[in-house]
């Protein structure tokens, strides 16, 4: 069952940069971007369409997406939230648009007031408008593993939000262990539930490793033919349910390992180790990826 190619999206620049506290240029958000597709990835997550109120970090979104030189063979998602962000992102041309919505009611209630099937209906508009534009929704499902207020998620409830985001006609469905609590069989039930409602060509992974899992429940699903994962390069992003703890599983480390069983991905490793260094450098600090900050370490050796 396990795949020969597996494709990466790499959530750096979205998911990784909206965590950190300190504003990053937007020439720097734009040189990440290159550097990536220039080692191979051709799905990047690029920005996100949120209000600049809640997501500061977020608010060049646009000329973020003007900016990049665009390559034909890379695919450039962008987070829309609701309808007014929809309508910001379609002048900037996204080849992809991404909604989200938590499996589990503690969260959504906690988090955005208002049930699962109330977050779900809101994204009706938006998934419709996007269609009606040429382009692909991919759903992301959140706390899909485990949650900070209510603790364990079931399988049944991550089936709930899968078919409730099916029903709404979204094209492609993430499920994401978003606090890094879930172990390989855990991830395998949850990953079964999606694969009910979606073929799995549209069934992608996104670990967190807060718990050092990530690796391991990546395997887990290679083992059962998934080959869609996200990753951040050089680990960008915290989790902000674990104070201190890592959050996106590196990029490095993914395909370090993808290597390593001979799974082809199309990407550079040392390239990538590169773009990581880059974008660690301009936040002054060491990259998290272990396999990232290794092959830099043998690199200075052999230098001297």
């Amino acid at each position: 069952m396990i795949p020969s190619t597996v494709r990466i999206v790499d959530v750096g620049p979205r998911d990784g940069l909206q965590n950190e506290k300190q504003p990053v240029a937007t020439a720097h958000k734009v040189e990440l971007v290159h550097r990536l597709q220039a080692a191979g990835l051709r799905e990047i997550e690029v920005t996100s369409f949120v209000s600049p109120k809640w997501v500061p970090q977020m608010a060049d979104n646009a000329q973020v997406m003007a900016d990049i030189t665009r390559r034909s063979d890379v695919r450039y998602s962008v987070l829309t939230p609701n309808l007014k962000g929809l309508e910001a992102a379609l002048p900037t041309r996204p080849d992809e648009v991404v909604v989200f919505g938590a499996a589990s009611e503690a969260f959504s209630q906690r988090n955005i007031n208002c049930s699962i099937a109330e977050s779900v209906e809101r994204f009706a508009p938006v998934v419709a408008l996007a269609h009606e534009k040429g382009l692909k929704v991919r759903a992301a499902i959140s706390c899909a593993l485990g949650c900070p207020y209510q603790g364990e998620v079931t399988p049944d409830e991550v089936e709930n939000i899968v078919r409730l985001m099916k029903g709404i006609g979204v094209d492609h469905c993430g499920v994401a262990d978003t606090i890094g609590v879930g172990t390989p069989r855990r991830v395998q039930a949850a990953m079964e539930r999606a694969l009910k409602h979606f073929p799995i060509e549209e069934v992608s992974g996104h670990f967190h490793d807060t718990y050092g899992q990530a690796l391991a429940n990546i395997y887990a699903c290679l083992e059962m033919g998934i080959h869609t994962f996200d990753a951040s390069v050089a680990g960008l992003g915290g989790c902000p349910y674990a104070k201190g703890a890592t959050g996106n599983v590196a990029t490095e480390d993914v395909v370090f390992m993808l290597d390593g069983l001979g799974i082809q991905t199309g990407i550079a490793l040392d390239a990538l180790v590169d773009a990581g260094a880059f974008i660690s450098e301009v936040l002054g600090r060491p990259p998290v990826s272990r396999a990232g900050k290794a092959l830099l370490a043998k690199r200075e050796k052999v230098a001297a």
